[in-house]
C-alpha cells in the first residue's frame, strides 16, 4: 500500500473522514503552493475541523426546537423603534449566561419577541451553549400536563438538562 492511501486509511480510522476526503486535492494545492509541511497539515485539519463546527451548529440548531431561522441582524430596528437596540446588542454578548440571569421578552404579538429570542438563541449555540425554545405557554401547559400526570420531576429534568 503507498503512503497515501496509507494515510487516508489512517485519517478513516481515526474518524477525519472529511480530511481523508479532502486529502489529495489538498495535497496538490499544497505541492502547486509548495507550502510548508505544518501549513498542509493546519489546511487539512482545518477542513476536518470546518466540517464537524458546521455539523454541530445545525444538530445544535435543530435539537433547539425554533419556530424558524431569524439573525439579530436581520431584525429591523427602525420597523420597531420601542425595541431598545443597545439592550438587545448587550444581550448579544451572552453575558446574561455566565451570571445565570434569565431573559423575559414580553409585548404585544407583533412586535419581535420571538425573532429576538431566536437569534439570541442562534448566538448562543455559536457560542458552544445548549438551547431549548419554548413559549412560555407552551411551558406552562406541558408542566401542568407532567404536573397532573404525577411526573413533574421528571420533567423538569428534561427542562433543566438541555441548558448544558
Amino acid at each position: 500500500m503507498i503512503a497515501l492511501e496509507k494515510a487516508r486509511v489512517y485519517l478513516e480510522q481515526l474518524g477525519l473522514t472529511e480530511a481523508a476526503a479532502v486529502l489529495d486535492g489538498r495535497l496538490e494545492l499544497a505541492a502547486q503552493k509548495q507550502l510548508p509541511y505544518a501549513d498542509f497539515l493546519a489546511d487539512l485539519l482545518e477542513a476536518e475541523v470546518s466540517v464537524r463546527r458546521e455539523r454541530y451548529l445545525t444538530a445544535r440548531t435543530r435539537l433547539a426546537h425554533f419556530p424558524y431561522h431569524k439573525t439579530l441582524e436581520q431584525f429591523d430596528f427602525k420597523f420597531q423603534p420601542s425595541v431598545d437596540e443597545r439592550q438587545i446588542r448587550e444581550l448579544a454578548t451572552l453575558a446574561f449566561i455566565s451570571e445565570a440571569n434569565n431573559v423575559l421578552f414580553l409585548g404585544q404579538p407583533g412586535v419581535g419577541k420571538t425573532h429576538l429570542a431566536v437569534a439570541l438563541g442562534l448566538k448562543a449555540i455559536e457560542a458552544g451553549h445548549g438551547v431549548y425554545f419554548v413559549r412560555a405557554q407552551d411551558l406552562l401547559e406541558d408542566l401542568r400536563r407532567a404536573q397532573e400526570e404525577h411526573r413533574l420531576d421528571r420533567r423538569m429534568r428534561v427542562y433543566l438538562a438541555r441548558r448544558c
